[in-house]
This record gives structure tokens, C-alpha cells and sequence, in this order.
């Protein structure tokens, strides 16, 4: 038992050496601790469940949520381990602030793969129309890229039929006209074969002349595009059998199929809604305790602990500031005493120079020759 409290307790970042002169503190950041340690556990199977989704092998889904795990409980051993209190409670939620915007953003994270798999028959469910959405779409896409020749096709084919159709009954009209005629049903109403039956007669062999020869040109032509239309019937049956029908249940999709399965069902929605409450609520509880904590003893001897470790440095940083201060005012001031002496001496050298010169020049002879 005592192993596992330190265990919690080298989770919660506190400082040993310290915590040993306040025992009654040890429960307080066992328990924080522990928060921290099931929050990298709760990281690792959300990021493992994701993950898988995504790799489709346990063996990577381990490796990387593992690692991401360790990475979520370091972050939030910092974040606790940082906090401390100043006695002062709105410079402690100032402070906290960033804090808890970060475990907020982790709680989201780590809520939505858990979400997915507590939702994974409805999410599957969904999964299935989703897939028959996008095979749909492929398959208008494909048909799109035919359709407008074959529905030129088929106008063109109704234009023939109803040339045919409209030569047909002109052909039978004069034939019955003429029918009529030869038996008195109809025309002058006197049956004869005369040069009026003949004239319709002729009229309604002319009209089949003209549908005969219609019919050898049309027909043939209607046979050609039907078959055109078969031709690319079949093509646009051939794209859509050899289109990739990849099952459709990637991360992204998941996550689709479950903002539709959440927007179609308050409950759904409700539920999605307290899980990331809850676990906001998890990964901010050690921030949370530590907000709504009193001072207790570790917090007072960890302030004086720092405090001396900043006297301390404020007397080293003072006292050696204040060495190489002396030390440039004695290295400034000497080395100008020292070029002013040097400036005198050497004045002096020069005016020696000039004297000795002058009474050089004092006791030399004159010599009248030369001034001759």
C-alpha cells in the first residue's frame, strides 16, 4: 500500500524531501496523484481505440497510444506540479487560468474516440447508409458522364419514330379515303372506281412510296443508336462494377457518422454531452483541488523553501553586481589618474628637453667669420 502511494505521489510532482516534514499533506497529493495517473490511462485507451481505427493493427494502436498516453500524464504532472499557492485566491484562478483552458482542450481530446466506441452499433449503423450515400454518388457521377448522349440518342430516335408514326397515319388516311371512295362510304357517296377513286388511290400509293422509303432509312438508323445506346449502357455498368467500393469506416467518417447519428437523437446528444462534461471534469479535478484547497503546511514550507532559494540569489546576484561595480570604478578612475600622471611626465620630459637644449645653444662660441 505504501508503494502505491508513492507511486501516486510521484505522480502528483511533489517534492519529497519537503512532503516528509508535513505527513498530514501525503493523502491530499496521493489523491491528485492518483487523478493524474488514471487520466494518462484513460488518454492511452481513447488514443489506442482511435488509433486503431486508423492503423487497423493492435500492435501500432499499442505503440502509439502508449506513447501519447505518457505524453498526456507528463503534461499534466506539469501542469500540477506548477501550480502553487499564494495565499491570494484571485491571483491562484489567475494563475490557474491557462491551466485549465489546456485540461479542458485535453478532456475534449481524449472524449471523443471513447465516445466513439461507447456509440460503435450506432455509429456502425450509420456507417452502412453512409457507405450506400457514397457509392450512390459515385455511380450518379459515372452515369452523369454518359447520360447526356445517351438521352441525345433517344430524342433523336423518338423524332424518327414519330416521322415514321405521322408518315403512317397520312398512308392510312388516303387509303381509307380512297377505300371509301371505291365503296360510296365516304368522298362523292357513290360507289365507283372513277377518276376520283384513282386520284385518292394514287394519292395513298404515293404516301406509301414515301413511307417505304422513310422506313429504309429511318429503321436502320434507329438500329444504330439503339445499339449506341447499348454500347454506352454497358460501359457506364462496366465503371460502376469496377469502382472501389473500400469499406467506409475511417476516423473522419466515424466521426461523421456520429455528429449525424447525434443530430438525429437529443438523447444521443445528451449523452455525448455529459461524457465530455465528465471528463472535463476528470482532468480538471487536480487543478480544481488545488484551487479549492487551503494552504496547508507543504504549501507554506515549499513558499519558504523558494523564498530563501530567491533571498539567497538576490544576495549573490547583489553582491557580485556590486564587485564588478567597485571593480570598474577602481579600474576607471586609477587608469585615468594614470594617463593624467603619464600626461604630466611626459610634459615634464619634454620642457627638461627644451631647457637643456636653450642653454646648450647659450654657451656655444660665436664665430665672426662666419657672421662676416
Amino acid at each position: 500500500m505504501k508503494t502505491v502511494q508513492e507511486f501516486f505521489l510521484f505522480c502528483s510532482g511533489v517534492e519529497s524531501s519537503i512532503l516528509e516534514k508535513c505527513p498530514s499533506d501525503r493523502n491530499k497529493y496521493a489523491g491528485i496523484g492518483a487523478t493524474v495517473f488514471f487520466t494518462g490511462v484513460l488518454a492511452f485507451i481513447s488514443s489506442g481505440y482511435a488509433l486503431y481505427t486508423v492503423f487497423d493493427s493492435i500492435w501500432a494502436a499499442l505503440f502509439f497510444g502508449l506513447i501519447w498516453g505518457l505524453m498526456i500524464f507528463n503534461l499534466d504532472r506539469y501542469i500540477v506540479m506548477s501550480m502553487k499557492s499564494y495565499g491570494r485566491w484571485w491571483r491562484d484562478w489567475l494563475v490557474a487560468l491557462p491551466r485549465l483552458a489546456l485540461a479542458v482542450l485535453l478532456a475534449l481530446v481524449i472524449s471523443k474516440p471513447l465516445e466513439m466506441k461507447i456509440f460503435d452499433k450506432e455509429i456502425q449503423a450509420e456507417l452502412i447508409q453512409m457507405e450506400q450515400e457514397v457509392f450512390k454518388q459515385q455511380e450518379d457521377r459515372v452515369k452523369a458522364r454518359f447520360q447526356a448522349q445517351i438521352d441525345e440518342q433517344r430524342a433523336q430516335i423518338v423524332l424518327l419514330k414519330n416521322d415514321i408514326a405521322a408518315q403512317t397515319a397520312l398512308r392510312d388516311t388516303l387509303v381509307r379515303m380512297a377505300a371509301q371512295e371505291a365503296d360510296g362510304t365516304g368522298g362523292s357517296g357513290h360507289k365507283n372506281l372513277g377518276p376520283i377513286y384513282r386520284a385518292k388511290k394514287a394519292d395513298a400509293d404515293r404516301a406509301q412510296t414515301e413511307l417505304d422509303a422513310l422506313l429504309a432509312t429511318s429503321l436502320p438508323a434507329i438500329q444504330e443508336k439503339e445499339k449506341m445506346i447499348q454500347t454506352m449502357e454497358a460501359s457506364v455498368q462496366g465503371e460502376i462494377a469496377a469502382l472501389n467500393r473500400t469499406r467506409y469506416d475511417g476516423l473522419a467518417a466515424r466521426m461523421e457518422a456520429l455528429s449525424r447519428v447525434s443530430a438525429g437523437s437529443l438523447a444521443i446528444l445528451y449523452t455525448r454531452l455529459f461524457i465530455t462534461l465528465l471528463f472535463v471534469a476528470i482532468e480538471t479535478a487536480p487543478i480544481m483541488v488545488k484551487l479549492i484547497s487551503y494552504r496547508s503546511p507543504y504549501d507554506y514550507l515549499l513558499h519558504d523553501h523558494e523564498h530563501v532559494f530567491e533571498m539567497n540569489n538576490k544576495e549573490q546576484v547583489t553582491l557580485r553586481a556590486n564587485t564588478v561595480g567597485n571593480k570598474l570604478k577602481f579600474e576607471t578612475e586609477t587608469g585615468a589618474y594614470r594617463v593624467s600622471a603619464n600626461i604630466a611626465a611626459e610634459k615634464a620630459m619634454i620642457d627638461q628637453q627644451l631647457k637643456e637644449k636653450l642653454e646648450g645653444l647659450k654657451n656655444q662660441p660665436f664665430d665672426w667669420k662666419l657672421s662676416k
